[in-house]
C-alpha cells in the first residue's frame, strides 16, 4: 500500500523513538525520554496494551500525540509536570482506539438526513416514514433514503411500487435496502429510468417483474439498481461533506479512529480532502477505490491518478474496492452448488472470474490492495484464485488484500487465506440467527451448507489474520456490539441461543480484529493499534474493563473518551465519568 506519504512524518518520528525504545520497559531507563514532561498521564487503571504479548499496565504517559511511556503507576510520576493533565482512571479501561475496515460513511451520514428507515421495524413503519418526509419536503424532487430490511418483504426481497405510490406518487421515490444490494422505487421512478416491459436485465442485476404482465414491480437487484440511480441528481460537494461531519461524530462517539470506507468515487474523495484540509477530519481513512465492472484494466490508470492526487494527511487512497458478487438474501451471492428450490440458479458472478485474475494481477502489480466483496462460496474462491494468480505473476507482494463479509466459506478454501496472505474481513454482527439467516438464508441453503455460515473460529484456527468492520449503515458501526456477537454468536440486543457456537471467538482476538489486525489491514500498525512506546496515541477510555464482565453486557459498554494523535475527539480527560 501507498503509505509512505500519507504518514511519512510521523512514522519518521516513531522510527527515531523506536530506536531508543524497542519495548516498554526501555522506556523507564531511557534518560533521554523523559527530559520533558509528558502533556497527559493516565494512571490508576487497568490498561490493555494490545502489543504482542497483549501485555497489561496501569499508567500511559503522551507527549506531542505520541506515547512515550507505558508500565505501572509509580514509574510515571517522573512524566507528570506542572503543566501535565493528570487523568485518574479511577478503574476505567484505557486501549488502542477502534478501527474500522469496511464502512460506508459518507452515504450512512447522508442517508440519517434523509429517509432513514434503518431503525423501523415493519412495513406500516416505512410507509409511514416516506409520507412523512414527503410531507415535510415538498420542495425535494427525488425523496431518497434506505435501510429498509429485506426479511420484512421475504425471499428475494420482492418490494411493491404500489406500497410507495399510494402515497407519494407525483415525485421519483429509491430506497435502498440495508445491505445496499437491492432497490425500492416508485412508479414515478421507474418511469424516469425509462424501464419498460422491453427492459433487458444488465448481467450484473435483475428487474423484478410481475411473472404474468412482465411489468417491472418496482424492485431492483444488484446491477439493475444503476437504471435508476443514474438519473439521481448527485449529490453536492456540502451534501458529501455533511454526511461525513454526521458520520466523523458518531464514530469517534464509538471510539473509532482509523477506518477503510468499503467505496469511494472522486466526489467522495474530495469530501474527506475538503474536511481533512479544514482540520476536521479525526479519522484516519484508506479509501477504496470503485472498481467499474464495465470498464476493463484501462481504469487503473485513473486510480493511480487518484492515489497521486489524493493521498495526503490523514487520506490513502491505495486501495480498489471490487465486488465479485451479490448477497444470498436475493439469490445474488455466487454459489458452488444451486440455491434450494431456486432451480439452476447460483448467483451472480459480478467479474468474470478468468477476468478477475487478470485485473487483481495489474492492481497488484501497481501496488494496490485489493478489498473484496465475496459473500457466497463461489465467489470468496474465485477471490482467493484472484489472488493467487497474482502471487505466481508477481510474487507475494504483501499488499494485504482482503475479502469482506465471507458469510458461506467452502471449508476446502478456509487454509489458503493463511497460505495466500489473505485477511478475512469479517463483519461479526451478523453471526447469529435473525431473520436474514432463518428465513432467507439456510431455507435456500439447507442444514450441511448452512454450518458454514460466518465461520470466524474455523479461520482463526487456521493461522489465518481476521479483522473486523461493520459495514455501517448495513448494520450498527458501534464495534461494542458487533465484539459481543463474535464471542457469543447472539443478537447483542437480545437474549437467544447461540448460532453456531462451535464458531465463537475469545474476547482478545475479537479485540485484535477491531485495533492492531485492522490497523495491519489499514497499512498503519507501526504507527497505531496498540498502546506501545513510539506509537501515536489513539487510544480510548470505556467506563467497565471487558475483562471482567459477563460477555452479554459487553454491548452494554460505553466510550467515555476517544483521543487521536493525544487529542480528545470524543469526551473530555479532565472530566470522566465516575
Amino acid at each position: 500500500m501507498n503509505n509512505k506519504i500519507t504518514h511519512s512524518a510521523i512514522v519518521l518520528l516513531v522510527v527515531v523513538i523506536s530506536a531508543c525504545s524497542n519495548d516498554n520497559s526501555a522506556a523507564t531507563s531511557d534518560d533521554s525520554a523523559k527530559s520533558e514532561y509528558a502533556d497527559i498521564v493516565f494512571r490508576g487503571g487497568p490498561v490493555y496494551t494490545m502489543d504482542v504479548n497483549r501485555s497489561w499496565a496501569t499508567a500511559v504517559a503522551v507527549r506531542d500525540g505520541i506515547i512515550v511511556y507505558v508500565g505501572q503507576d509509580a514509574a510515571v510520576a517522573q512524566y507528570q509536570g506542572p503543566a501535565t493533565k493528570v487523568v485518574n482512571l479511577e478503574g476505567h479501561m484505557l486501549m488502542p482506539s477502534f478501527q474500522d475496515i469496511h464502512i460506508h460513511p459518507i452515504g450512512s451520514g447522508m442517508q440519517a438526513a434523509t429517509v432513514d428507515l434503518s431503525d423501523l421495524n415493519n412495513l406500516e413503519e416505512y410507509i409511514a416514514a416516506i409520507a412523512q418526509y414527503a410531507e415535510a419536503n415538498p420542495d425535494v424532487g427525488w425523496i431518497l433514503g434506505g435501510g429498509w430490511s429485506m426479511s420484512v418483504f421475504g425471499p428475494g426481497a420482492l418490494t411493491d411500487k404500489r406500497l410507495i405510490d399510494a402515497v407519494v406518487s407525483d415525485r421519483p421515490v429509491y430506497l435502498t435496502s440495508s445491505d445496499g444490494h437491492s432497490g425500492w422505487a416508485n412508479s414515478k421512478a421507474l418511469e424516469l429510468a425509462g424501464i419498460a416491459l422491453t427492459t433487458e436485465d444488465p448481467i450484473s442485476g435483475r428487474i423484478d417483474r410481475d411473472p404474468v404482465s412482465r411489468e417491472a414491480i418496482g424492485s431492483l437487484q444488484e446491477g439493475a439498481m444503476g437504471l435508476v440511480e443514474a438519473h439521481i441528481p448527485p449529490a453536492t460537494l456540502e451534501t458529501r461533506t455533511g454526511g461525513l461531519r454526521y458520520a466523523i461524530e458518531l464514530l469517534n462517539s464509538y471510539g473509532i479512529t482509523a477506518i477503510q470506507d468499503a467505496i469511494v468515487y472522486p466526489v467522495d474523495l474530495e469530501a474527506y480532502r475538503s474536511l481533512d484540509g479544514r482540520g476536521e477530519l479525526s479519522l484516519r481513512v484508506v479509501a477504496s477505490m470503485w472498481w467499474d465492472r464495465d470498464l476493463g484494466l484501462e481504469q487503473i490508470d485513473t486510480f493511480i491518478q487518484q492515489r497521486d492526487t489524493f493521498t495526503n494527511g490523514r487520506v490513502n487512497a491505495g486501495t480498489v474496492k471490487i465486488m465479485q458478487d451479490g448477497v444470498l438474501e436475493n439469490f445474488t451471492a455466487a454459489v458452488l452448488e444451486p440455491y434450494l428450490g431456486q432451480g439452476d440458479v447460483k448467483g451472480i458472478p459480478m467479474v468474470e472470474p478468468e477476468f478477475l485474475k487478470q485485473a487483481v494481477t495489474a492492481l497488484d502489480a501497481a501496488d494496490f490492495q485489493v478489498h473484496f466483496h465475496a459473500i457466497g462460496d463461489a465467489a470468496i474462491r474465485q477471490c482467493l484464485d484472484a489472488v493467487e494468480a497474482a502471487i505466481a505473476a508477481n510474487g507475494d507482494q504483501r499488499l494485504r488484500h482482503h475479502i469482506s463479509h465471507l458469510q458461506l466459506i467452502d471449508p476446502a478454501d478456509i487454509p489458503r487465506f493463511r497460505e495466500l496472505g489473505v485477511i478475512a474481513n469479517f463483519q461479526p454482527l451478523w453471526a447469529y440467527a435473525d431473520a436474514y439467516i432463518t428465513e432467507l438464508t439456510i431455507p435456500f441453503l439447507g442444514e450441511e451448507r448452512s454450518r458454514w455460515l460466518y465461520p470466524i473460529r474455523s479461520v482463526v484456527n487456521s493461522g489465518a489474520m481476521i479483522a473486523f468492520g461493520s459495514d455501517w449503515s448495513v448494520s450498527s458501526a458501534n464495534p461494542l456490539h458487533q465484539i459481543e456477537t463474535a464471542v457469543t454468536r447472539t443478537d447483542a440486543l437480545a437474549d437467544d441461543a447461540p448460532f453456531i457456537p462451535q464458531e465463537t471467538i475469545d474476547l482478545p482476538t475479537a479485540l485484535a480484529a477491531f485495533t492492531i489486525n485492522a490497523a495491519y489491514v489499514n497499512g498503519i500498525e507501526k504507527l497505531t493499534g496498540s498502546v506501545e512506546v513510539g506509537k501515536a496515541a489513539d487510544l480510548i477510555v470505556l467506563d467497565r474493563n471487558l475483562f471482567d464482565i459477563p460477555l452479554k453486557e459487553l454491548s452494554d459498554t460505553q466510550v467515555l473518551l476517544t483521543l487521536l494523535d493525544g487529542e480528545a475527539v470524543h469526551g473530555d480527560p479532565t472530566r470522566l465519568p465516575q
